[in-house]
């Protein structure tokens, strides 16, 4: 075991809650997130969004706490609070020196266990939300990945926005916020990850302390569902916009798929920086775009790779030829050498550039609670990563680009 893994530990409160630490004595700061294992999919259709609203509203007031209150016990030790959301979990988390760890335990179990939703705060919040989702829709970016999940993931939880729909988000009551509270807040669900200058057992007494309401336990409810089959669609939008945005991808790999360490390096060679090969061609040697990358969004049960490009709208149908032409590079021909030892050495230094970061420590020691059941330390990783062999990429990728199984999505400029 390296010093570094031996620096993390974890344990179960009787209740279910798990309590996962990394200790940094080189350090005076600390992250601490209380991560909930409930998203957006998580949720009925009927109140699509509620993960992401009771995540606003639970800074809106406890018992004993007002909104200005929350802040305020944090602000003022040198701290900083916040939260978010996805499609699989939920976060509130601070950032503080080491000595302050108490403020910032007690003020998000708080948050956790005693907010009260003020009728006036839901009202007042879901004009908040609706702003934020015209914000989004203003942003092209934000607006073609939308869409583009949306039909990767067609009639699915996972196509639907995170933050839900005017429809259902306006028509939230407290009931559905104290009701998605009791089914899906609860100690099974809920992972406390730590990192930076803390002792484990001292973390672990603290959550006796703080989480009063959690000690009879009761377990998490888990309903498996169902991927929709995936079909390969074309869809095209408009916005009055200047620059065309495209989209080109399918569904990929889930989090914990043996290939997924292939997919890591065939996503770097491809898409992963200003070296990778669709910069260097579509951008350096035809100058068609200022910014394409490729992503691979990884769940689950499931996943999503794709190549997002702006470019104009003159450019579209030679852009997308040559990024096929990539794809049928990979799934003919080996990485060579030079170019996979750059692409695992560009990995691995994101990896290791990370841990100056204690919220980086902290959110991997919970997204690896959340995904695999345990830590899956540095060694490891650095290990897997140089597994892999340019022969079994291309053989990945033989089956993995081709071009039949791609969608893709296309925002043009509306017509002055």
């Amino acid at each position: 075991m390296s010093a570094a893994a031996a620096n993390i530990q974890k344990s179960t409160h009787p209740s279910g809650i798990r309590i996962v630490t990394e200790s940094i004595d080189s350090v005076r700061s600390v992250s601490v997130g209380i991560w909930i294992k409930t998203g957006s999919r998580n949720e009925k259709a009927q109140v699509a969004g509620v993960t992401h609203f009771l995540e606003h509203m639970l800074f809106k007031g406890t018992e004993t706490r007002s909104a200005f209150d929350i802040v305020q016990n944090v602000e003022s030790v040198g701290g900083y609070l916040n939260a978010f959301t996805s499609s699989e979990y939920t976060c509130y988390y601070v950032r503080c020196l080491d000595t302050k760890i108490d403020t910032a335990l007690e003020v998000l179990s708080d948050m956790v266990q005693h907010s009260i939703f003020p009728e006036e705060e839901i009202e007042k919040e879901k004009k908040v939300v609706i702003e934020e989702m015209k914000m989004y829709r203003d942003n092209p970016d934000d607006f073609i990945f939308e869409a583009f999940t949306g039909q990767m993931f067609d009639q699915h939880p996972l196509g639907r926005p995170i933050i839900g729909f005017e429809s259902t988000v306006s028509a939230f009551t407290k009931n559905d916020l104290t009701s998605y509270v009791q089914e899906r807040y609860t100690p099974a669900n809920i992972i406390v990850a730590v990192a930076g200058n803390i002792q484990h057992h001292d973390i672990v007494s603290k959550i006796d302390t703080y989480f009063d309401t959690f000690n009879t336990g009761n377990g998490a409810t888990e309903e498996k569902q169902v991927l929709t089959p995936y079909e390969r669609t074309s869809k095209t939008l408009y916005r009055p916009i200047e620059q065309t945005h495209f989209v080109v991808g399918r569904r990929s790999l889930a989090n914990d798929d043996p290939d997924r360490y292939r997919m890591l390096l065939l996503n770097t060679v491809l898409g992963g920086g200003m070296s990778s090969r669709l910069h260097q061609n579509i951008r350096e040697k035809y100058g068609y775009c200022y910014a394409i990358n490729s992503f691979n969004q990884a769940y689950t049960d499931t996943g999503m790779f794709g190549v997002y490009v702006g470019t104009d709208k003159d450019y579209v149908s030679h852009v997308r030829e040559l990024i096929f032409n990539e794809f049928e590079k990979l799934r003919s021909d080996s990485v060579h050498d030079k170019e996979l030892s750059e692409a695992k050495a560009q990995l691995k230094g994101k990896l290791l550039l990370a841990q100056e970061s204690m919220s980086n420590r902290m959110t991997r020691l919970a997204k690896s609670e959340i995904y695999y059941d345990r830590y899956i330390n540095l060694d490891e990783l650095v290990n897997q990563i140089d597994l892999v062999d340019a022969t079994s990429m291309r053989d990945f990728a033989q089956a993995f680009f081709d071009e039949n199984m791609f969608s893709d999505t296309l925002l043009l400029p509306e017509e002055k």
